[in-house]
């Protein structure tokens, strides 16, 4: 008998692209998401309907932090492995509306770890990290055996608890778990509350971009195929000790460059061809300045290469976006 697995988040930017990519393989995929308002629903719909087309597409509207519902879910497809990417995201929304990531983030990553910890013969649980939990870590590039307990954005607070928890269920439970704390996707089908769509959108519609920090910035952007190869290869990988016992390991899935925000500004005016006008602005409070990833873990273990240029990305990124958005473009 084969088992579905277990998307999380699959209506989101990195769980469609991930949901897609197991698809395509011809594995049975069980989606699981509430289509929060946090951002157009219609965006959501539209990723879910690429899915559908998919025959062993199995998809549930369902909110992760719903206990009952989720435990009513699970009796009924026994998922062996699960790539959790359901989440509310966003680091600086995280300021102005705390309790929903507590709701979300912890409760809901607590209760599937919960039902992997009584399903006989579970294989993996892979999550979403975040670049976020390495905080004001001035030492570049992020190595995963840096620091991470100075948090300071309310929703890197709540990925680096689900970092803790993963460990507890596998030293207790011996649950298979492996966290990846991705640096900055950006792509196809992406969120519209990112840098990259707010930049898009108002450049397109002669509005002033935010550019914090005077724009003196830089980040380590990955695009999301490469994310998506991490993930699987990741899947397809869980760790374990001498004795045969699962471990709980967290990796870094980046680009291993930083980029600096200007110059993805204007990979973006070029690709538009249309120069944007700038609103600098001070640093935000839950932004960092810089961030790189060390990936040697990654490619040693599972063998992790990210393959797209930030040129090449930008471009697959904007061609999407044109014919997306083409109804609404001024």
């Amino acid at each position: 008998m084969s088992f579905p697995i277990l998307v999380t988040g699959a209506a989101g930017f990195i769980g469609f692209h991930v949901a897609k990519a197991l698809l395509e393989k011809g594995e049975q995929v069980l989606a699981f998401d509430n289509l929060s308002p946090y951002y157009d629903v219609k965006l959501k719909e539209d990723r879910l309907k690429i899915l559908k087309e998919f025959p062993h597409f199995i998809f549930h509207k369902v909110d992760i932090s719903k206990k009952s519902e989720i435990e009513t879910l699970w009796k009924q497809y026994h998922p062996k492995k699960v790539v959790h990417l359901a989440a509310q995201a966003g680091v600086r929304y995280s300021l102005e509306d705390p309790f929903t990531y507590i709701e979300t983030n912890v409760m809901g990553h607590l209760i599937l770890l919960e039902q992997a910890r009584f399903e006989e013969g579970f294989q993996h649980f892979v999550y979403a990290s975040t670049s976020s939990v390495y905080g004001m870590n001035e030492k570049l590039p992020f190595s995963v055996e840096d620091p991470t307990d100075s948090p300071i954005s309310v929703y890197a607070a709540t990925k680096k608890m689900d970092e803790l928890l993963s460990g507890v269920y596998r030293y207790l439970f011996k649950v298979p778990a492996t966290g990846l704390r991705f640096f900055t996707v950006y792509g196809p089908w992406g969120r519209p509350d990112m840098s990259a769509f707010i930049f898009l959108r108002k450049i397109i519609k002669g509005e002033p971009i935010p550019v914090f920090n005077e724009g003196k910035m830089a980040r380590d952007y990955t695009y999301v195929d490469d994310i998506v190869s991490g993930i699987l290869k990741v899947l397809e990988k869980p760790s374990f000790d001498a004795a045969g016992d699962p471990v709980h390991k967290v990796y870094n899935l980046g680009n291993s460059s930083k980029e600096s925000l200007m110059r993805f500004i204007s990979l973006i005016e070029e690709n538009i061809g249309k120069k944007a006008q700038i609103e600098f602005l001070p640093m935000h409070p839950a932004d960092v300045k810089e961030t790189c990833a060390d990936i040697k873990e990654s490619q040693q273990d599972f063998g992790f290469e990210p393959k797209i240029s930030l040129d090449e990305g930008i471009k697959k990124l904007v061609t999407w976006y044109k014919d997306y958005y083409k109804d609404t473009l001024v």
